[in-house]
């Protein structure tokens, strides 16, 4: 019976996905509870099974993750504990729940060789080590529990914690020029959008068997693409729009900016399937920055 359904459980408290999932689900009415690494560590096998079997979920959101794309390359064995061992046992506990699971992944697992948006179906090969411990997780949670669904999605941003838009605003005030790359180009995702698609997936779960076609690995990034460059520019104008500081941005090539980790130079993901399977599309990404910055400086002038 729908009423003694448990609760959604999200891994990850303080993330950017997780604080706009508790806002969404708190919005619909749905039970949830999201726990941080003090109550479900992916590292720890032990914290894993225990926060399965004390909360008991109906459906388990897993926005946990080791999300240093560059210190990975340092840290292989910490992000391939969090990102796919963990992720395999959190999913396997879910499915001796007799739970669903949502696993969040990543446009690195494509190299970026692509010139056209990558497809679910398109072959991988992650080029660091971030995304091939996410590749890993999303190949050990298929496996540990057929009733999954992947959603990959890129470029992350919101009003909260550590990200693209947050940095580009600080650096504005900070300085006259930046400097950003102009040659990577992928979809701006904002995290609000992101939840609500995963809300909407999440409550079409429920009674699905595990050859239901809303099983499986779905794309969900906001509409459109342009390059960290053109994002940037996009942010710069905005804040100007509001009075507030905004430097120049300057294009640079992939390689007048060396990181650790390459980063694919195409990132941009199909999402005609989850349009066409939970009938859910992602607005267009400048309109998601539009309110992304309106929560951060206010409306334009």
């Amino acid at each position: 019976m729908m009423g003694e359904r448990g609760p959604v459980l999200i891994a990850g408290r303080s993330g950017q996905v997780a604080h706009e999932l508790a806002r969404v689900l708190r919005q619909t009415g749905r039970p949830f509870v999201a726990l941080g690494r003090g109550d479900l560590d992916l590292a720890d096998p032990s914290s894993i099974a225990r926060g399965i079997s004390q909360h008991r979920p109906s459906l388990v959101i897993n926005a946990a993750a080791y999300t240093g794309v560059d210190k990975a390359e340092d840290e292989p064995t910490v992000a391939r504990a969090v990102n796919a061992t963990g992720a395999g046992l959190l999913a396997a506990a879910a499915s001796r729940a007799g739970a669903p699971i949502v696993h969040i992944s990543t446009d690195y697992v494509f190299d970026g060789t692509k010139p056209a948006p990558y497809l679910e179906t398109d072959a991988t090969a992650p080029l660091g080590v971030y995304g091939a411990t996410k590749l890993e997780g999303e190949r050990l949670v298929a496996a540990a529990n057929p009733r999954h669904v992947i959603v990959r999605t890129a470029w992350v941003f919101s009003p909260h914690g550590h990200n693209f838009v947050k940095t580009m605003l600080r650096l504005g005030t900070e300085r006259d020029e930046i400097a950003v790359v102009a040659d990577q180009s992928g979809a701006p995702t904002a995290a609000a959008d992101l939840a609500e698609a995963i809300a909407h997936i999440a409550s079409r779960l429920d009674c699905e068997q595990p050859n239901s076609e809303r099983f499986g690995i779905f794309h969900a990034v906001n509409a459109g693409a342009t390059t960290w460059h053109a994002f940037a520019c996009a942010i710069m104008d905005g804040a100007k729009r509001r009075g507030a500081k905004a430097a120049h941005v300057r294009a640079i090539s992939s390689a007048e900016y060396q990181t650790r980790a390459r980063r694919p130079a195409n990132s941009a993901l199909d999402t005609g399937k989850l349009l066409r399977v939970f009938d859910f599309a992602l607005p267009a990404w400048e309109l998601a920055l539009e309110r992304c910055l309106d929560n951060l400086i206010g409306s334009p002038r």
